[in-house]
C-alpha cells in the first residue's frame, strides 16, 4: 500500500509510460490500448463508468491504466 501512495512511485510509473508510448518497438494498436480509454474516460467519465453514482476520480483512472499499460507493455516487449 505504502508504493501505491508514493509520489515516486507513480512519476517513474509516468515515465515508463512515456518511454513506452515513445518506443518504436510497441506497436500502434498496444499503444492505441491505453491511449482511447484514458481520453475517452476524461471526456465521457459518467458514460463509461457502469456503475451508476459510483464516482471515480480522472486521475484515479489514468493512474491505475498506466500502471497496468507500463507493466504489460514491458513484459511483453522485454523492455526494461
Amino acid at each position: 500500500m505504502r508504493k501505491w501512495l508514493s509520489l515516486r512511485h507513480w512519476r517513474q510509473t509516468f515515465a515508463r509510460v512515456f518511454i513506452l508510448l515513445r518506443s518504436n518497438k510497441v506497436s500502434l494498436p498496444d499503444k492505441l490500448l491505453f491511449l482511447i480509454p484514458v481520453l475517452l474516460y476524461w471526456v465521457l467519465p459518467d458514460v463509461l463508468v457502469p456503475i451508476p453514482f459510483f464516482p471515480l476520480d480522472d486521475i484515479g483512472i489514468t493512474l491505475l491504466l498506466a500502471q497496468w499499460f507500463a507493466r504489460r507493455m514491458e513484459t511483453k516487449y522485454n523492455i526494461k
